[in-house]
C-alpha cells in the first residue's frame, strides 16, 4: 500500500525533541525536514543526523510558515506549548505536542478551539498509554478481572526530582504551574484511563518542604544542569538549584471522577527510589504494578478473598522492550504518523489530555488555598465528540 508522504518539522529539536527521530523513515515516505531551537548545538546535531538540506531556524514562526511542511512536533518547554501549537494549527498543520498539553486550562481549551476551527489533527504525547504495564492493567480491567472499577490511586516516588525539576524552569510556577501538572499529568491521565472517567471534583494538599532549605543556587544567567546523577544524595546535599523555587516538592490530591470512581495521587521528589505504583480496586478484585520498567516490572492480580498475599493470585511479568520509555516512544510516534495519514485510531485524545491538565491545575489551586474543593468544568459535547471520534474504543 502506498503511503502518503509526510514532511515533518520539529520545534524544540534538542532534549525531548529527539523523540521525533522515530518518525524519520524515508523508506516509508516520512522525513524530518526542518528544526527550530534556540540552541545552535541542537540545530547542528539535527543537520548532522538528517542531512545538509534540512531547514534550520531559531524562530518557530519561520518553520510553521513553510508550505513544504505537513506536520510538526512541539517538544519545547511546557510554557511554550500553547503559543506554538496554536500558531501551527492556524497554518493547517497537524501537531504532536508533548505532555502536558498546556500549563493552564484556558490554554488547553484555546488549542482545542483552534484545531476544531481549522479541522486539523491535534495529538498529545501521553506516551504512558503505550507502556506495556499500563496496557496489561487496562486489558485486565476491560476483561472484567476485577469487576467494576470503584477506586484507583497512584504513588509516584521521584528520586531524581532534585536533579530534573528543581534546577531549571520546572521549579517556577510561572513556567510549570505545578509539578502536580508537569510531572503528574502522566499519572493523572493513566488514572483517568484505567478508571474510565475524568476528574470532576478535586482537593489537594502539599508544600515545599526540602528544596527551599538549599541555598546553593546557580545564577539567573545560567542554565541549570537537569541531568540525573545517583550520587546526588541525600537531597539536602544538592547544589546548583534554580534561583527561583516556588513549586511544591511533595503533593497529594483526591479526585472524584465523573463516573463516581474515587481516586488519589501522591507525588514526592526526594525519595531514595524512583518508580510509580498504581492500584486499581473493583467490585471483584484489585490489580497493582510493582516496578514500571519492562523486564523489571510485574502486574499482580488479587481476585480471591484471603489474608496477606504479597504476590497476588496471579502475576503478569512485563518482558523487556527496546526504545525510549520502555518502547512507548517509538509506539506513540508510529501511532501519530499513522493517525495523520488516516490509517489508525488513537489511544488518547486531546480531550483526555485537557482533563489531565485541568485536574493538575485544579489540584495546584486547591493545595495553595487551604485544600479548598475545586470543581472542573466539562467541555461542550460537540467539542468532546469531535476529538473523541478517532479514539480506540
Amino acid at each position: 500500500m502506498a503511503h502518503k508522504k509526510l514532511r515533518i518539522g520539529v520545534i524544540g529539536s534538542g532534549g525531548r525533541g529527539g523523540l521525533a527521530g522515530y518518525a524519520h523513515q524515508p523508506h516509508q515516505g516520512v522525513q524530518l525536514t526542518a528544526a527550530c531551537d534556540v540552541n545552535p548545538k541542537a540545530l547542528q546535531n539535527f543537520k548532522e543526523k538528517y542531512g545538509p538540506d534540512v531547514f534550520l531556524t531559531d524562530n518557530y514562526r519561520k518553520l510553521i510558515e513553510r508550505d513544504d511542511i505537513d506536520a510538526v512536533f512541539v517538544t519545547s518547554p511546557d510554557f511554550l506549548h500553547e503559543e506554538q501549537t496554536v500558531a501551527a494549527l492556524e497554518t493547517g498543520k497537524s501537531v504532536y505536542v508533548e505532555k502536558p498539553m498546556a500549563i493552564t486550562i484556558a490554554g488547553c481549551d484555546r488549542m482545542l478551539k483552534s484545531a476544531l476551527k481549522n479541522k486539523v489533527k491535534l495529538y498529545i504525547g501521553h506516551n504512558m498509554r503505550h507502556m506495556a504495564f499500563t496496557n496489561k492493567m487496562k486489558e485486565l480491567i476491560d476483561k472484567g478481572a476485577i469487576g467494576e472499577v470503584k477506586a484507583g490511586w497512584c504513588r509516584h516516588f521521584v528520586c531524581y526530582g532534585g536533579d530534573a525539576y528543581f534546577k531549571d524552569w520546572h521549579a517556577e510556577q510561572s513556567k510549570a504551574t505545578s509539578l502536580l501538572l508537569q510531572k503528574g499529568a502522566h499519572d493523572i491521565d493513566i488514572l483517568h484511563w484505567l478508571c474510565g472517567g475524568y476528574s470532576q471534583l478535586i482537593s489537594a494538599m502539599g508544600g515545599l518542604t526540602v528544596y527551599d532549605q538549599i541555598k546553593d543556587r546557580h545564577p539567573k544567567s545560567e542554565r541549570g544542569d537537569a541531568s540525573w546523577h545517583l550520587d546526588n544524595w541525600p537531597p539536602l546535599k544538592q547544589k546548583g538549584l534554580n534561583p527561583i523555587i516556588d513549586v511544591e516538592d511533595i503533593s497529594m490530591m483526591l479526585m472524584t471522577l465523573n463516573n463516581g470512581v474515587f481516586a488519589s495521587y501522591q507525588q514526592c521528589h526526594y525519595t531514595p527510589d524512583g518508580w510509580r505504583n498504581y492500584t486499581i480496586i473493583g467490585t471483584e478484585g484489585r490489580i497493582e504494578n510493582f516496578g514500571d520498567s519492562p523486564g523489571d516490572c510485574v502486574v499482580r492480580l488479587w481476585n480471591k478473598k484471603n489474608y496477606y498475599q504479597p504476590y497476588g493470585d496471579k502475576q503478569f511479568f512485563i518482558p523487556r522492550d527496546s526504545g525510549g520509555h520502555g518502547g512507548a516512544d517509538p509506539r506513540i510516534v508510529n501511532e501519530f504518523v499513522q493517525y495523520i495519514r488516516g490509517e489508525t485510531k488513537i489511544k488518547t485524545s486531546a480531550i483526555a489530555a485537557r482533563y489531565s491538565v485541568a485536574a493538575g491545575c485544579s489540584a495546584a489551586h486547591s493545595l495553595r488555598h487551604g485544600s479548598v474543593p475545586v470543581t472542573i468544568s466539562a467541555l461542550p459535547k460537540n467539542v468532546t465528540d469531535y476529538f473523541n471520534r478517532d479514539l480506540v474504543r
